[in-house]
C-alpha cells in the first residue's frame, strides 16, 4: 500500500507540504555533516580517539538541534500554508502536523546522522576518500527513511487523536524539552559551536524554499489528474539534488584545496560565469559538470521503468510523458549545476564555508524546481490528451 493512500495524507493533507521541508532536511543536515566531517578527517581532526568522540557528539548534537527546530518551523509552515486557503482552523491537526514533523526530524537525524559517522570512519580505516561516499548514501537512504518515518508516525498519531487528546502535544514537548541538553552538548567543541550560532541562516532558508513546493505538491496531488505526481517527485528531486550536492562538494574542495584563502580582501575578480564555461570549459569543475549532467536522462530512464514496472506511477509510461519528463529533469539539473559553479565561488570569494552554505539552498533549489517542471510537465500532458481527444484521435489513457 502505498503512503498516498493512507488515511491521514486524505484526512490531513497538509502533510504533503511536509514531505519536501522534511526530505529537504537531509540536505541540509546531514550532508553538510558529511561534508564537516569528510573535510575533518581528511585534514586529520580525527586521528586520535579521543578527538574523534568529540567531534562525533558535537556533530550529533548539533544535528538534533538543527533537526528539532527546522521539523518544529516546518509544521508551522505547513499549517500556515494549508490553512490560509482553506480559511477554517483545525488545533488537532496543527498539533498532530507539529509532532509528526518534529518526531520524524529528530530520529531520522539520529539515525542517518549514525551511519554517517559509520560510513565516514570506516571510509577512513579503509582510506577512500570520504568525500565520494558521504554524501551520496546520505542522499539515497535520506529520502527512504524519512518518507517511510513520516508516514509510520503521522498514522500512528492520527489514531491516537480519537483516543485521547494528549498524546500529541506531550510528542512535541518531550523533543523540544531536549533541546537545551543537546545545545550544551554542541557548545563544547569550537567547531560545531560555530555553526551553532551561524549556521542557521541556510537552514531556515532552505526549509522556506522547499516549503512552497510543498505547497505546489499538495495542490496537486489532491487533483486526480496528477495522481502520479506523488510517485514521481522524490524521484527527480533526488536525483536533481543528488548531482548538485556531490558538484558543489567537488568545487568546494578543490578550492579548499588549492584556491585564494577564503574571503581574500582583493582576489582577481571573477566574472559570472556564462553556462558555456560552466559546462564546456577545460577545468576539472567543468568536466565533473559534463559526467554528472549525462547521468541524468540514463538514471531517470531506469527509475521510470522501474516505477513503471512497480505499477507505482498511475501513468502509463508514452513516449510524450517520457519525453517531458526528461526535459524537466534535464533542465532542472542544467540550471543546478550552473547555479552550484557560480554559487559555491560567489560564497568563497564572501568568506563563508560553502559546505556549510550552498548545499542547502542548492538541495532546496532542486525540490522547488523539480516539482514545479513535474507540475508544469503534468499540466501539459493533460493538455496534449484534451486536444487530442477533441481531434477525434481516439481516447488516450494517463
Amino acid at each position: 500500500c502505498k503512503p498516498t493512500h493512507w488515511t491521514v495524507f486524505t484526512e490531513v493533507s497538509e502533510v504533503f507540504i511536509l514531505v519536501p521541508a522534511l526530505l529537504g532536511l537531509k540536505g541540509n543536515l546531514e550532508m553538510t555533516l558529511a561534508s564537516r566531517l569528510s573535510t575533518a578527517a581528511n585534514i586529520g581532526h580525527m586521528d586520535t580517539a579521543k578527538d574523534m568522540w568529540k567531534m562525533i557528539m558535537g556533530n550529533l548534537a548539533l544535528i538534533q538541534v538543527q533537526a528539532t527546530v527546522v521539523g518544529f518551523l516546518a509544521s508551522i509552515a505547513a499549517v500556515i500554508f494549508g490553512w490560509i486557503p482553506e480559511g477554517h482552523f483545525r488545533l488537532g491537526h496543527a498539533v498532530l502536523l507539529c509532532a509528526s514533523s518534529v518526531a520524524t526530524a529528530f530520529i531520522a537525524s539520529l539515525l542517518l546522522g549514525l551511519i554517517m559517522i559509520g560510513v565516514i570512519v570506516a571510509s577512513r580505516k579503509v582510506g577512500i576518500n570520504p568525500d565520494n561516499v558521504a554524501t551520496p548514501i546520505a542522499a539515497s537512504l535520506g529520502d527512504l527513511i524519512t518518507l517511510s518515518l513520516l508516514a509510520g508516525i503521522s498514522t500512528g498519531l492520527y489514531k491516537e487523536l480519537d483516543y485521547n487528546d494528549y498524546a500529541n502535544p506531550l510528542v512535541c514537548a518531550v523533543f523540544v524539552a531536549m533541546c537545551p541538553l543537546w545545545v550544551l552538548i554542541a557548545r563544547r567543541i569550537p567547531s560545531t559551536r560555530e555553526v551553532l550560532y551561524s549556521g542557521w541562516e541556510p537552514v531556515i532558508i532552505a526549509m522556506a524554499i522547499s516549503s512552497v513546493g510543498g505547497l505546489i505538491l499538495d495542490k496537486t496531488v489532491t487533483n486526480p489528474n496528477f495522481a502520479g505526481m506523488a510517485v514521481f517527485t522524490p524521484v527527480i528531486n533526488g536525483v536533481g539534488g543528488n548531482l548538485v550536492a556531490v558538484q558543489a562538494s567537488r568545487i568546494s574542495t578543490y578550492l579548499h584545496m588549492n584556491g585564494l584563502p577564503m574571503g581574500d580582501p582583493n582576489p582577481t575578480p571573477r566574472k559570472c560565469p556564462t553556462p558555456c564555461t560552466s559546462f564546456f570549459g577545460s577545468t576539472v569543475n567543468s568536466r565533473s559538470a559534463r559526467v554528472l549532467f549525462l547521468l541524468v536522462a540514463p538514471g531517470h530512464l531506469v527509475f521510470l521503468y522501474t516505477i513503471n514496472s512497480l505499477r507505482g506511477g498511475h501513468t502509463t509510461l508514452t513516449p510524450i510523458f517520457i519525453t517531458f519528463y526528461l526535459a524537466a529533469a534535464l533542465l532542472q539539473v542544467m540550471i543546478l549545476l550552473y547555479l552550484a559553479d557560480w554559487m559555491v565561488h560567489w560564497m568563497w570569494g564572501r568568506g563563508m564555508d560553502p559546505d556549510n552554505f550552498s548545499i542547502p539552498y542548492l538541495t532546496a533549489l532542486g525540490d522547488l524546481l523539480g516539482t514545479g517542471f513535474l507540475a508544469l510537465c503534468f499540466h501539459m500532458l493533460l493538455d496534449t490528451e484534451i486536444s487530442h481527444l477533441r481531434s477525434g484521435h481516439g481516447q488516450t489513457n494517463t
